[in-house]
């Protein structure tokens, strides 16, 4: 296990690196699942962090090497819902760089989630998970974190 990853919150500063990841993280969805589900663009997501980050609506924490170079990261939205109690987190991306997979660095990100949360007054903190069962994998690591299956399915429509 790396004692060497350091986690920070991100700022607009961070944008650039974070945004990377994202497309890392969106192409490998696509390329396990083997559909082409997502429009990604580099510099519009990182306008986007920009202005999510900027404005405080939109909350990113970074896993960092000893190096400083980004290994990981998670996001996370405020949302509101009486079936939620109040106040409560979404986590729409959460990646970590394959070759740091299955040293603790989920944990640490996911911990530092759970913290923020708590200090933010959430009752609790959702996640949707990539399609199954080709992410069993991430399914498992969300259990172990103790999150719980609520049934239901992802649904959008694009306006």
């Amino acid at each position: 296990m790396p004692t060497n990853i350091t986690i920070h919150r991100a700022t607009v500063n961070d944008a650039h690196e974070i945004a990377v990841m994202v497309g890392e993280l969106l192409n490998e969805i696509m390329t396990t699942i083997g559909m082409n589900v997502f429009n990604f663009s580099l510099d519009v997501t990182k306008a986007r962090l920009h202005d999510f980050i900027g404005r405080e609506k939109y909350f990113v924490f970074v896993a960092q090497n000893e190096h400083a170079c980004p290994v990981g990261f998670i996001t996370l939205f405020e949302g509101h819902a009486l079936y939620a109690e109040g106040a409560f987190g979404n986590i729409p991306e959460f990646f970590v760089r394959p070759e740091f997979r299955s040293q603790n660095v989920g944990q640490r990100l996911m911990d530092q989630a759970k913290t923020f949360g708590s200090s933010r007054g959430w009752k609790r903190l959702e996640v949707t998970t990539p399609p199954l069962p080709h992410f069993d994998k991430t399914l498992a690591f969300y259990e172990r974190e103790q999150f719980a299956i609520t049934g239901g399915r992802k649904l959008k429509i694009v306006l």
